[in-house]
């Protein structure tokens, strides 16, 4: 059983949330408060499990809320963002002070908006009540996700290929990631050179919180960090992050690589989807290609990672010890689809040597 708290200002959000966690019957509400001064009582009864965090409230503002739970009792923490380009913004702040995840509202529509989110909102909380951001774990058996929406394959978008491309100078990085990946992919970025090979990034996140997600990056890497556009080519010193909303898939046009944006179903209930950027590496790139899954709950990827070793390219997963949630990797190393683990420390390295 997960035990959660809601710190929103909005009494529709915290009514609505209320009912949608009712329904699960692995998640209890410890309580819903409207700002954190309030929180703070409430969780001298019972610390929850995972908090859902707005950010924009009275008397104490979220980020500020969040950097004290962090400093003084580190919890899983899930922000309930609006979607808008401040909201961006400020969720990126709340994501490197160590929130987990995010689940976005926008300012009209919000209870049908909310009712509709329900399958991400119960993921979120059940990624966040497994991450490890705090020493007290949970205990007890797995959970049990009620899945409400199809779980598409990467067939519904890309269709498979027994045969990749042959080798060209160009080479290509791929790096899959979720719940815990903005902090371990700024781990890794940030100490990469600017000669570093090419990378293409799939990390689960709503959309306009990509672009906001890859500007943050970008102040912080010798690389260039940017939202993959239409047809971007893959070059040395870039990395192009998946758009929220769309699939991005890679292209090989003569000795280049160029990606891709797409939209379709939910693979592996999400979009972008893992799965589907690394078939597209497999099928593109083969063997000029470097695979890495990275801190994430569920499989996503698992299986593209292993079309991509298949297809001769070099492949990893982090390993459990320096995951958040070591969901995805742990997917991946059960069908074989990585030839080794790498702790979070080594996968600079293990890119660098890649890039020659």
């Amino acid at each position: 059983m997960i035990n959660v708290a809601i710190v929103d200002d909005s009494a529709v959000v915290r009514q609505v949330l209320t009912h949608l966690i009712s329904d699960a019957p692995d998640i209890h509400l410890l309580g819903a408060a409207r700002d954190p001064i309030f929180a703070m009582k409430l969780f001298e009864k019972q610390w929850p499990d995972v908090i859902i965090l707005d950010i924009e409230m009275p008397r104490m503002d979220g980020i500020t809320f969040l950097k004290k739970v962090m400093a003084e009792h580190p919890t899983p923490v899930v922000i309930c963002s609006t979607l808008t380009d401040n909201g961006a913004s400020v969720t990126m702040e709340a994501m490197s002070s160590g929130a987990v995840d995010i689940i976005t509202k926008p300012k009209a529509g919000l209870k049908g908006f909310l009712e509709e989110s329900k399958s991400r909102l119960l993921q979120a909380i059940r990624a966040a009540g497994k991450a490890r951001v705090r020493k007290m774990r949970l205990s007890g058996g797995t959970q049990s996700p009620m899945p409400v929406t199809p779980k598409y394959t990467a067939d519904q978008v890309i269709p498979a290929s027994t045969k990749a491309m042959d080798e060209t100078t160009d080479r290509v990085v791929a790096l899959g990631t979720s719940t815990g990946g903005t902090h371990a992919l700024e781990q890794v970025l940030t100490r990469l050179p600017v000669t570093t090979t090419g990378i293409v990034v799939v990390q689960h996140m709503p959309e306009q919180f990509t672009s906001a997600f890859a500007e943050r990056l970008n102040g912080l890497c010798a690389m260039r960090v940017k939202e993959a556009e239409q047809n971007d080519r893959v070059i040395p010193g870039q990395v192009l992050i998946a758009n929220g909303g769309k699939h991005m898939m890679l292209h090989r046009s003569g000795a280049q690589y160029r990606v891709q944006l797409k939209d379709g179903p939910l693979v592996s209930r999400h979009r972008p989807s893992v799965d589907v950027l690394f078939r597209s590496v497999a099928t593109s790139a083969g063997k000029n290609a470097l695979g890495i899954i990275m801190t994430g709950m569920g499989d996503d990827g698992a299986k593209g990672l292993l079309e991509m070793r298949q297809a001769g390219a070099r492949t990893f997963a982090q390993d459990e010890a320096s995951c958040v949630v070591y969901g995805m990797p742990r997917e991946a190393m059960k069908i074989g689809a990585a030839g080794g683990e790498l702790a979070l420390d080594d996968v600079p390295r293990e890119i660098q040597r890649f890039s020659g």
